[in-house]
C-alpha cells in the first residue's frame, strides 16, 4: 500500500485534458481518474475523498476508515487523522502538489504473544513540489518536519525512538538515454532510539540505545 498509493496519484496526475481551473468538474475528473486504480468502493467507504479547497483539489485519504472496511483487521484500537494531498495543475501541464503531514497516531492488537501497540508523531510535517505528467516524476520536492517519536510496546520489549528535525529534497530531469536522472537527499537530527528488552524465557532483561554520533 505504501508504494501502490503514490504511483496511483501520479497516474492520476497524468490524465489528459485537465483544465487550470480548478472546479468541481475537475474534482469529479480526478475522482473517476482515482476510482480506476482504487475501486469506486473505496469513494463509497470514505476512504479517499476528492474536493475543492480555495484554488487546488484536496485528496484525501482516510486510513481508519480504510482499516474499518477490512474486517479481518482485528485492531482492537486504530486513531489516525485523515491524509490530505493538495493538487494544483499549472498552466505547463505538470502539478503543484503540497501537503501537511504533521500526524499522531495510534493502535493495538493482540499478537502471538499478547498485547502490542504502537504510537508516532510527527510533528510540523511539511511538504512542496512539483510533478511532470511527460517524465512520470516529480522535477522537484521538498519535505521536512520538526521532529519525530514513535513508541512501541509488547509483552517483551519495548522501544522508543524520535528524532529532532530533518529535511528531504529530490530532483529529477530527463535522462540523455530516455529515463529519468534523479538526486535525493535527505537530512534528520538527532535520532536516538531506546530498546528494553525482558525476556525471562530466554534470560534477557537489558537495555540498548543507538543514537547520532554527538
Amino acid at each position: 500500500m505504501k508504494r501502490i498509493l503514490p504511483l496511483a496519484f501520479a497516474l492520476a496526475l497524468s490524465a489528459p485534458a485537465f483544465a487550470q481551473t480548478v472546479d468541481n468538474q475537475g474534482a469529479k475528473q480526478l475522482s473517476d481518474d482515482l476510482a480506476r486504480y482504487f475501486g469506486k468502493q473505496a469513494f463509497d467507504k470514505g476512504v479517499l475523498k476528492v474536493s475543492v479547497e480555495g484554488d487546488a483539489y484536496k485528496i484525501a485519504l482516510d486510513i481508519k476508515a480504510l482499516v474499518n472496511a477490512v474486517p479481518e483487521q482485528k485492531l482492537l484500537k486504530f486513531d489516525m487523522a485523515p491524509y490530505a494531498l493538495m493538487v494544483k495543475p499549472r498552466s505547463d501541464g505538470s502539478w503543484d502538489v503540497s501537503s501537511n503531514f504533521s500526524q499522531g497516531a495510534s493502535f493495538e492488537f493482540d499478537g502471538p504473544e499478547g498485547r502490542q501497540s504502537m504510537e508516532f508523531t510527527i510533528k510540523d510535517g511539511k511538504l512542496t513540489s512539483v510533478y511532470d505528467p511527460a517524465l512520470a516524476a516529480f522535477t522537484n520536492a521538498t519535505s521536512s518536519l520538526a521532529g519525530m517519536t514513535m513508541t512501541s510496546r509488547d509483552a517483551k520489549q519495548q522501544a522508543e525512538a524520535s528524532t529532532g528535525a530533518g529535511t528531504a529534497t529530490v530532483v529529477a530531469t530527463k535522462s540523455a538515454s530516455g529515463g529519468v536522472d534523479f538526486t535525493a537527499t535527505q537530512k534528520v537530527s538527532d535520532f536516538v532510539e531506546t530498546i528494553k528488552i525482558n525476556d525471562p524465557d530466554n534470560g534477557m532483561n537489558f537495555p540498548l540505545t543507538l543514537k547520532t554520533p554527538e
